[in-house]
């Protein structure tokens, strides 16, 4: 059955990866499974069709034969479980990679979107110099514990799994803002994710949306 996934018809961040499309892009390279790509407008997301896929009016969609999924994490899951190469078969392992796919997203990424929309939608209110300094502190001090715990090691927990992908999906955000060249093993562990010919894949389809040049492959 032909895999679908929707994406944005021209995302907010010009293709820089951030848009969630690429974390599910990534996953379906990664286990290897070909996908089609149903580009979406800002107006068509909050209209009757897209809302039967997400209730929310986002995106991405996941869609293949009669099932339908929305949320990153869920979709991200539901391919690792059904597809080799993200998840480790001994059961304790998987276990592990599970949770920190949960982490990435339940404990490191709340307050990494604080301060992305700090930065993004908050700049003209008055408490603003005094806010944002706290919200990075917020930031910082999951960093200080996510680094202790990788430590020198490639990646969280043996293999790179989905819970990897997904880390890295959320540490990505924080390039523009130079806090990541504070952490230089979480910064390294970023970067070799990004050297994984899946990870290129995924980025080179999703600037391709937005630059209008063919993704090589």
């Amino acid at each position: 059955m032909t895999i679908t996934i929707t994406a944005f018809e021209r995302s907010p961040d010009g293709g820089k990866g951030l848009a969630r499309d690429t974390r599910v892009r990534w996953a379906l390279e990664e286990v290897g499974q070909a996908y089609k790509v149903r580009l979406v407008s800002f107006r068509a997301m909050k209209e009757p069709a897209h809302l039967s896929l997400h209730p929310f009016g986002q995106i991405p969609t996941y869609e293949e034969g009669d099932l339908a999924l929305f949320e990153t994490g869920a979709i991200v899951f539901h391919i690792a479980q059904r597809h080799a190469g993200l998840l480790p078969d001994e059961a304790n392992a998987r276990a592990r990679a599970i949770t920190w796919l949960f982490a990435a997203l339940n404990t490191v990424e709340p307050p990494i979107l604080e301060f992305g929309n700090a930065r993004l939608l908050e700049q003209d209110k008055p408490w603003y110099a005094e806010r944002l300094p706290l919200v990075a502190d917020r930031v910082r001090n999951r960093l200080d514990q996510l680094a202790a715990r990788l430590g020198d090691a490639e990646w969280l927990d043996g293999p790179f799994s989905a819970g990897d992908l997904m880390m890295v999906s959320v540490l990505l955000s924080l390039r523009l803002s130079g806090i990541l060249n504070g952490y230089p093993n979480l910064a390294a562990y970023v970067a070799r994710a990004e050297a994984r010919p899946a990870y290129q894949r995924a980025f080179a389809a999703q600037l391709a949306v937005n630059t209008g040049t063919p993704a090589a492959g």
